[in-house]
């Protein structure tokens, strides 16, 4: 069969880049847009041509219908849940006719988005969530919980929502914070009161990361698989930098309860239900459901569970996915420059890392380290053998802002870094 074309929006990150090896691999002709040069995906053997993104909304979907027009491309895959969003409304309002796109309903990619409304959802289906406060202005004067312990946690309700409020302010979005006390508490909050918004407190769960990730489509889990997080970075957890795939006989009353989240919310497509669990305790809790296409979606890849693959089967061509054989359960992949840097902050410890609960063996950590590179079966986010590219792209370009920023120090306003080189074909 001769499988039509698909436009990836967002192959910059190693996500795309993964979106793109995948479907490639399969003989699916892909047409990427990355959002400049750097783009891990624009560089991979795998990418049919590669486009740069502008910066003008309008003129991005303009970009998308040329790239269909002329290619003859029918579907339309996104990675950020920002471009999920935006194209979602764009295709409901008409203004993508010649594409479709592999995304759910924009009512569905809301709820999932909504932490404190999935929270309630889970509570309902028997999951253990946080418990979590929403607070207002009057808890900066007022009495705090009489049931709030510490340390506590700070996350957005929608952090996709509250962004644009504080960069227009200057301050970071984060995806965590830790707190130890109350007037740490009531300080950070005070950060966010010229936004006139404030994230949720939630109690501080114990545990390393475990994802479960599905492809729905109707109610039915087309794909299943699980990972749990080794490493992340930041340490006390964010980006996940060294992850394991993990069969599907553990962690089985999970699991089902983490499918019927996703079907009582109606999803269709990928998505990854993200729990903090306690291997000591074997207690789990709900943190989010990441509606897209996930950070460690090349663990997958390598392993052998092809959601990319799926989601263009599923949501585009609407027929079964061709049979698959197992993934592979124990593999392991690295995220190799935030891995590093994870390293540098347990080895050196320049500052306090915030989640006072862990600590680490600067031997053992940096043993592990070096070991990984010669453990079987150890697979990389970006470095593939056989589509080394990106990989090489990627170091360039690391060596030229390191000599640029080493140049700048040594005579600034006069040094503007190396020259990278750039994907022959790119439009």
């Amino acid at each position: 069969m001769t499988l039509p074309p698909v436009i990836v929006l967002g192959v910059d990150t190693p996500i795309g880049l993964a979106v793109v090896r995948e479907l490639g691999d399969h003989g699916v002709e892909v047409h990427g847009i990355g959002r400049n040069r750097r783009g891990l995906g624009l560089y991979s053997r795998r990418l049919h041509k590669g486009y740069l993104r502008p910066d003008d909304p309008a003129r991005l979907l303009e970009q998308i219908d040329g790239i269909a027009r002329r290619s003859g491309a029918p579907f339309l895959m996104t990675v950020s849940m920002n471009d999920a969003i935006a194209v979602r409304e764009a295709a409901d309002a008409g203004r993508l006719p010649r594409v479709k796109p592999l995304l759910p309903a924009l009512e569905k990619l809301a709820l999932v988005n909504d932490k404190a409304a999935v929270c309630r959802m889970a509570e309902r289906l028997g999951i253990r969530v946080p418990t979590t406060w929403e607070p207002d202005a009057a808890i900066l004067e007022g009495e705090l919980p009489d049931d709030l312990g510490f340390p506590c946690i700070l996350k957005w309700r929608d952090p996709e929502l509250v962004a644009p409020a504080l960069e227009r302010l200057g301050l970071p979005m984060l995806k965590s914070e830790f707190v130890y006390t109350a007037r740490e508490l009531r300080a950070a909050l005070a950060r966010y009161a010229p936004a006139g918004r404030f994230p949720m407190i939630q109690t501080y769960c114990a545990g390393g990361g475990l994802g479960h990730m599905f492809l729905m489509k109707d109610g039915e889990a087309l794909l299943r698989f699980q990972h749990r997080r080794l490493h992340e970075w930041p340490p006390e957890g964010g980006t996940s930098t060294l992850c394991e795939s993990v069969g599907l006989d553990e962690n089985g009353a999970l699991l089902a309860q983490s499918e019927a989240l996703l079907r009582e919310i109606g999803w269709d497509g990928p998505a990854m239900v993200e729990y903090r669990h306690d291997d000591r305790s074997g207690r789990s809790w709900l943190m989010e459901i990441n509606g897209r296409f996930w950070g460690s979606l090349p663990l997958a890849y390598h392993s052998g569970a092809p959601f990319a693959l799926g989601t263009y089967y599923a949501l585009g061509l609407d027929r079964p996915l061709p049979p698959q054989p197992p993934y592979k359960a124990g593999r392991q992949c690295r995220y190799m420059v935030p891995e590093a840097k994870r390293l540098a902050a347990v080895a050196v410890r320049r500052r306090p890392i915030p989640d006072r609960s862990l600590s680490f063996s600067r031997s053992r950590e940096a043993a592990a380290f070096l070991t990984g590179f010669v453990r079987p079966g150890m697979r990389y986010y970006v470095f593939k053998l056989r589509d080394p590219l990106p990989f090489l792209t990627d170091s360039a370009f690391i060596v030229g802002r390191a000599v640029g920023a080493l140049f700048r120090r040594l005579a600034p306003g006069r040094a503007e870094g190396a020259a990278m080189p750039v994907r022959k074909g790119l439009s």
